[in-house]
């Protein structure tokens, strides 16, 4: 019983619903690997289970490094949390150690890492600029990108649209490729999605954290244009997700099928009119987080469905 007890306060630090994220991501770099594969070329899954194992563990590594940096900070012991954001509260709690958590984040940093040298070496170089943006997000986002409102800016690219075009890449690419053959406009085109989407994640979870956070150093765009303004954003980005997936489909960058991704568009007006509306009510805004979630996580799933769908 205490381990299973121990086990769930590890998943509840890690953020392991959240993780589903990073899964997704990958998915839809997976699956224009499938499209793209070379010809006579076998999908590799051992290459696509390594992917797998590297960017979730990238992401239990931020997650982890956050806890403890909002703990070790006390920025944890002020936030109004909530289901989606606040932190999971199991450090401030005592439950479990901050050398436990610290040495959790660097060890999960650290494979994520190993993983992104042996596909920088033997796939394609270029992993290495990416995975190397990775790693400094992970490390620096607390006390450096988080005080100088690129937070958002660097999340959305490192885990958003750089896992999408890493993740393809690890699949498709040889060292002898030149960076204008590595990607074609639809796989760089539906890769901005997903980093805009999850831009908006941590922007939007932002709102109920504003005291707490100023008084941890922070000053992320939230703190810096107040939450009227960031809301603004916030609908901005949403408008500029569907916008980007609507005119790639009807120019012909893509499919029709890319449409279906579409369809969480009613959860976005939702957290868009929450964010509007309830910005500084945090218990009236809950369910403006709850649709956000959705909305990243399933116009991510259609995203994929879509390439798989354009394959058939």
């Amino acid at each position: 019983m205490r381990q299973r007890e121990h086990i769930k306060l590890w998943l509840a630090e890690m953020r392991a619903p959240f993780l589903i994220l990073a899964v997704l991501l990958v998915a839809i770099g997976l699956a224009f690997g499938w499209k793209y594969h070379p010809e006579g070329t076998a999908f590799n899954p051992w290459h696509a289970m390594m992917l797998m194992i590297g960017v979730v563990s990238s992401h239990i590594s931020v997650n982890l490094f956050n806890e403890y940096s909002d703990n070790h900070s006390k920025i944890d012991h002020h936030t109004q949390r909530t289901p989606f954001s606040g932190g999971s509260g199991v450090l401030s709690s005592g439950k479990l150690s901050e050398k436990s958590v610290f040495r959790a984040a660097v060890t999960t940093l650290l494979i994520s890492t190993s993983i992104g040298l042996y596909f920088g070496i033997f796939v394609h170089w270029i992993i290495f600029v990416l995975a190397g943006m990775g790693a400094f997000s992970i490390l620096f986002y607390t006390n450096i990108l988080a005080k100088m409102q690129l937070g958002e800016l660097f999340s959305g690219l490192t885990l958003g649209t750089f896992v999408v075009l890493g993740s393809y890449v690890v699949m498709t690419g040889n060292p002898h490729m030149s960076i204008g053959e590595l990607f074609p406009t639809d796989v760089l085109l539906m890769s901005i999605p997903p980093g805009i989407l999850t831009a908006l994640l941590l922007l939007i979870n932002e709102f109920p954290d504003v005291e707490a956070d100023k008084l941890g150093g922070r000053k992320h765009l939230v703190i810096w244009l107040g939450r009227k303004k960031a809301a603004y954003v916030y609908t901005l980005g949403m408008v500029a997700t569907f916008g980007v997936i609507i005119g790639a489909a009807l120019f012909n960058v893509v499919s029709p099928w890319f449409m279906l991704a579409l369809i969480p568009m009613p959860f976005a007006y939702k957290a868009v009119l929450g964010a509007l509306r309830h910005g500084n009510n945090t218990p009236k805004l809950i369910p403006a987080l709850g649709m956000n979630v959705l909305t990243v996580l399933s116009t991510d799933l259609f995203i994929a469905v879509a390439v798989m769908m354009d394959t058939l």
